[in-house]
């Protein structure tokens, strides 16, 4: 009786292709990739061709999911400036008065933290060819005109002038922004910390610093003996 044995194709078999990508998966692969190229090169120091090779597909792959770098990066400028936004927002209108201030701190550090390459992109500002500029200081714009918002809402509830709303909006988010910026360079102390000590200056103001302050829990009471604040 004859004896099968294995032939050639039995390690075919064994070594099956990956599985490949969909269409969406490949497209998010894509996004990921460049966003690490543009945040180290720049808009013009990165190539369709680089990103093609960090992928592991062709420049034709590249240019049917985006159309060209322009395309590409507009996308990856989108969605940073969409997360970022989101998570801004987010803090902003679930929170309220010193908890919410806290969060808009954190929120920032914590993108800066976790999406260091998209944040360095937003920062860079590079042109895409067009007429328009999309750079982090127009997110910061649609930051200020939110804050402002709110602000004004809460500076006509409490008897104040509204109208001094930009002002305070500009003050606040530009104090944010910097400080995150500088804390991204050093990463220390812990971003909670820093979180805390912006709040101290935003709500106490120089003259009321507290000497050790801490985040504060989302059933923050506000001291009345100490200010005369509302929530």
């Amino acid at each position: 009786m004859a004896v099968s044995r294995p032939t050639d194709k039995s390690d075919e078999v064994q070594r099956a292709p990956r599985a490949r990508m969909t269409g969406p998966q490949r497209r998010l692969q894509l996004i990921e990739v460049a966003r690490g190229l543009f945040a180290e090169r720049g808009f013009e120091g990165t190539s369709i061709e680089e990103v093609a090779q960090r992928a592991g597909v062709s420049k034709p792959i590249v240019y049917e999911h985006f159309g060209g770098k322009e395309g590409l990066y507009a996308v990856v400028v989108d969605r940073e400036m969409e997360t970022l936004l989101e998570m801004v927002t987010s803090s902003l209108t679930k929170n309220r008065s010193l908890y919410r201030v806290q969060q808009v701190a954190l929120a920032l550090l914590t993108y800066m933290e976790e999406r260091t390459d998209g944040f360095r992109i937003l920062v860079r500002g590079d042109r895409t060819g067009g007429d328009e500029t999309t750079t982090y200081s127009s997110l910061l714009n649609d930051a200020i005109s939110q804050v402002e918002h709110i602000l004004a809402s809460d500076f006509e509830r409490r008897g104040f002038d509204p109208a001094l709303a930009p002002l305070y909006a500009q003050a606040l988010v530009g104090m944010v922004s910097v400080t995150a910026q500088w804390w991204l360079d050093v990463r220390e102390p812990p971003k909670e910390v820093v979180a805390a000590h912006l709040v101290n200056l935003c709500w106490n103001g120089l003259t009321r610093l507290e000497p050790d302050p801490k985040l504060v829990g989302p059933d923050y009471v506000e001291n009345r003996e100490r200010t005369t604040v509302e929530d």
